[in-house]
């Protein structure tokens, strides 16, 4: 099980990308446009650079939604590796089996 902090932490930072996305996505699209002139791109990058850290998307980590656990996370069913086995074997997760050969 994970620590609560940094799941709480990393919830925060969900919700922080989500406030932040818009005015994010008008700066990107100021800073990618060829017809920009260098000074726009300029003062897109600067207040592109002065907003929180937490509001870029690349920060959020993905995290299994029964332990908590970082790594080894499955996107299919958003879960680790390690709870997905459990789910599996149990036969709660349908269409899933245990594979021999």
């Amino acid at each position: 099980m994970a620590k609560i902090s940094k799941v709480v932490k990393n919830e925060k930072r969900k919700r922080m990308v989500a406030n932040w996305a818009e005015r994010r996505a008008e700066l990107k699209k100021i800073i990618n446009n060829p017809a920009s002139s260098v000074e726009q791109v300029d003062e897109a990058v600067m207040k592109l650079q002065k907003m929180p850290r937490d509001a870029s998307p690349i920060r959020v980590r993905n995290r299994c939604s029964q332990s908590g656990r970082p790594r080894g996370f499955v996107r299919k069913f958003g879960i680790s590796r390690v709870a997905l086995r459990k789910l599996a074997l149990e036969g709660q997760i349908p269409g899933v089996v245990k594979s021999s050969w």
